[in-house]
């Protein structure tokens, strides 16, 4: 990883109010510290829990982080109890326009996907990456606050379309064949909006076929985010891509954003008392 100086994200960035419920507040990142904070909590989840393998630079920070911090926002979910964690922060998301994007190194999905397609779209853009949560945290209460964040992020933006890489835990594919070829045969993205993993990174999913899948068996096993995006009607693109830093399996996640402002609004609506169960 590269060893950058940290900023705020960009200077003309707008900013919604903060979202509170149950104790936790949802806001964007603000400082130098905020960003820091944040970073501290991925490099807790994806290498002190996950098993990714840090550089040395990760381990003498005892952080994650990469040239693409300093160009994007970065939605904070901070716990008013959690004096002992840098910032308070529990959960955390990064986020980077397209207006933003063309004017540093583009889009980290590029690295793993031609997303082509999705830069044809008129209007902005947004990818989603770097999603975290703490472990004590993983109910439906912080979830609902980083997503009424992003809600609140897209229509300030008016952004039309958001993607990403979302992952699965292992770098298998074999062993990943059912979730993968579910995946591929339910939920792939139609043409126009098709990302497909590059050549050289490119792993079939369709490893099975569709007569051999119990649908709603493998939809209970894949990870709660990748489930997330399906459940607001999110799309698949073309290929896996194995990820060994991190031990994961990615694949590329396009979401329609009038899919999050009616779905999810919906389903994770604004409310004075947070939903503890997931």
């Amino acid at each position: 990883m590269n060893t950058v100086a940290l900023q705020v994200a960009e200077p003309e960035t707008a900013f919604f109010s903060p979202i509170e419920c149950g104790g936790l507040i949802a806001r964007l990142a603000e400082s130098d510290a905020d960003i820091d904070a944040a970073q501290a909590l991925r490099y807790r989840v994806f290498y002190a829990e996950g098993g990714a393998i840090p550089s040395v630079q990760n381990i003498v920070r005892q952080r994650d982080f990469d040239a693409f911090d300093a160009a994007c926002d970065h939605v904070l979910v901070i716990s008013e109890e959690r004096s002992d964690l840098p910032g308070g922060v529990v959960g955390t998301y990064r986020l980077l326009r397209r207006s933003v994007a063309d004017r540093h190194d583009g889009f980290y999905t590029a690295g793993e996907y031609d997303i082509s397609p999705l830069l044809r779209i008129e209007g902005e853009i947004l990818e989603l990456g770097r999603s975290c949560v703490e472990y004590d945290y993983r109910n439906r209460a912080a979830v609902q606050l980083l997503w009424q964040a992003i809600a609140a992020y897209v229509s300030l933006y008016d952004i039309r379309l958001m993607f990403g890489c979302a992952s699965l835990p292992g770098d298998d594919p074999e062993e990943l064949s059912e979730a993968l070829a579910y995946l591929y045969h339910y939920h792939l993205a139609p043409e126009p909006l098709r990302p497909r993993a590059i050549a050289s990174r490119h792993v079939e999913m369709a490893m099975l076929p569709h007569n051999v899948l119990e649908g709603k068996k493998v939809l209970k096993t894949l990870p709660p985010l990748i489930k997330g995006y399906l459940r607001v009607g999110g799309f698949v693109g073309d290929g896996a891509v194995i990820d060994p830093q991190f031990n994961t399996v990615d694949v590329s996640v396009i979401v329609k954003t009038d899919l999050i402002t009616g779905k999810y609004s919906r389903h994770y609506g604004r409310s004075t008392q947070p939903v503890l169960a997931r």
